[in-house]
């Protein structure tokens, strides 16, 4: 057991995430992953898990800030009334 966990357990934190919990939300995790779960592979290590699921926030972080960027091009070249328009439904 690592010293950290060693740590936790003996101050007594009742704030603490069990293992069965952080097991159980990697596992959500591996489910919601395009690149793992379609591996089609139940052997995955948490680590890997875990890196995957940064990459891929990082992914759809670059995703959206392209799409803002083609909105922006887009409201930039139409006229103001459909500009508002589109702007009007966006905040719906």
């Amino acid at each position: 057991m690592s010293s950290r966990r060693s740590r936790s357990r003996q101050t007594g934190s009742t704030s603490r995430i069990s293992d069965d919990q952080i097991t159980d939300l990697v596992s959500k995790l591996h489910q919601l992953l395009p690149e793992i779960r379609n591996a089609h592979s139940d052997k995955v290590s948490s680590a890997k898990v875990l890196q995957e699921t940064c990459n891929y926030i990082r992914s759809l972080h670059r995703e959206v800030d392209d799409l803002s960027e083609r909105l922006s091009e887009l409201l930039a070249t139409t006229d103001n009334a459909q500009a508002a328009i589109i702007r009007t439904l966006l905040m719906q």
